[in-house]
């Protein structure tokens, strides 16, 4: 359920807010307050709340570096959200190339150190005891501390994605240089927690520490998700669907009457939805129980089940080989409720549907899923909203 709040649009790319969003933008206004008091109440926490807007008008600076570096690779950008800990871009897919990821990945210091610069510059012609020159010149540090702290290598900091690309290029493995810098941002999230209890015990800094342990909390639960899609990329990359087809159809004689059909398999409770026709060793197509509705009952005495099958070659197919990401691509983009899979031998090897997709991909990463949940996604043709298969799947093979 999407609780962000819409504000706008920014060269197309739709603006976000997270309600707590909010939150920070108050600590921040009471925090710059506190710091201009000697300008008196009202002059304080007006220039206050200007920076603490300034503040996120660089964060959405920096976060739309990352945006116009990915759509200049012909990526498109979905949003671009300011949330608790600053802002994220969502990104729909990978570049294709390590230098491109590096691209798009120091696009967001690069701004902030320019921003960092110019606000420097503007400091030195304003009148050096201003209002406006302090506020300048502490926004030109907050850039650059941005920048600087961005770059600390481990994802999902830039550094990180500057560590992914750069171990890209090494290994030659998009997938494990993820694994990698996700284990880095693990390290130093871990690392934060432990600084921010210290600094709480030692300094009874409590606000500080507290601020700190969330920031490292923030990163490992970030730095897990980036680890654990890139495992589900993997095994949708490698996973073939032959280990993911069920044989939850049956066969029927293509030269039987309709009427015998009906009869024998219609009025079946436990019957499949699906049916495949055949004759002379051959199948010879799908048979849509919608379709032999269509015809007049009196033909159904003579009609034979070949006159309303549909033959393999005009029906959605895949081969046996095809990895999972590619069914699922098929699937969301032609909207398909199940699939039939082909044999070497061009015989109908099994049906896939999504419940299919997902208890395979639960048994091969030890997922909790259970047999009710894959029921109910056979019958609904969704995918659970945890577990955000077509999105994946198509930056996986883009």
């Amino acid at each position: 359920m999407q609780t962000n709040w819409k504000i706008g649009s920014l060269f197309g790319i739709p603006l976000f807010l997270d309600p707590l969003w909010f939150v920070i933008l108050g600590l921040a206004t009471l925090n710059f307050g506190v710091a201009y008091e000697a300008w008196g109440s009202v002059l304080a926490w007006s220039a206050g709340m200007v920076m603490a807007l300034l503040l996120f008008a660089s964060v959405l600076l920096h976060e739309l570096g990352h945006s116009l570096a990915a759509r200049s690779q012909g990526i498109r950008v979905n949003s671009i959200t300011l949330f608790l800990f600053g802002g994220i871009a969502a990104i729909e897919e990978e570049s294709k190339t390590p230098f491109k990821a590096f691209q798009v990945a120091i696009a967001g210091p690069l701004v902030s150190i320019g921003l960092f610069f110019i606000l420097r510059l503007l400091s030195y012609v304003l009148p050096e005891t201003s209002p406006i020159s302090v506020m300048v010149s502490d926004l030109a540090r907050i850039n650059l501390v941005v920048a600087l702290f961005n770059l600390i290598p481990g994802l999902p900091l830039d550094g990180g994605q500057v560590l992914k690309a750069a171990l890209w290029k090494i290994t030659g493995d998009r997938f494990q240089a993820v694994h990698l810098a996700a284990r880095a941002g693990q390290i130093l999230g871990y690392g934060a927690i432990a600084l921010g209890f210290a600094i709480d015990f030692f300094t009874r800094e409590l606000a500080l520490g507290l601020w700190i342990v969330l920031i490292g909390w923030f990163g490992i639960r970030n730095a897990n998700t980036y680890d654990s899609v890139t495992t589900l990329q993997e095994t949708l990359l490698k996973v073939p669907a032959s280990d993911a087809m069920t044989r939850d159809f049956r066969v029927v004689d293509a030269e039987q009457t309709l009427r015998s059909f009906a009869d024998s398999y219609l009025l079946d409770s436990n019957a499949p939805p699906i049916y495949f026709a055949a004759a002379d060793g051959r199948y010879r197509g799908m048979v849509a129980i919608d379709d032999l509705r269509l015809v007049e009952r009196s033909a159904w005495e003579t009609q034979t089940i070949q006159s309303i099958v549909h033959p393999l070659s005009e029906i959605p197919t895949i081969a046996e080989s095809t990895v999972l990401a590619e069914v699922i691509n098929k699937m969301e983009n032609e909207q398909l409720p199940r699939i039939t899979v082909i044999s070497p031998a061009g015989a109908v090897a099994g049906v896939i549907d999504r419940g299919d997709i997902v208890r395979t991909i639960a048994q091969k990463l030890n997922l909790r899923i259970g047999d009710a949940e894959i029921k109910r996604i056979k019958e609904d043709g969704n995918y659970p909203s945890g577990l955000q298969l077509g999105a994946i799947a198509k930056s996986t093979t883009n």
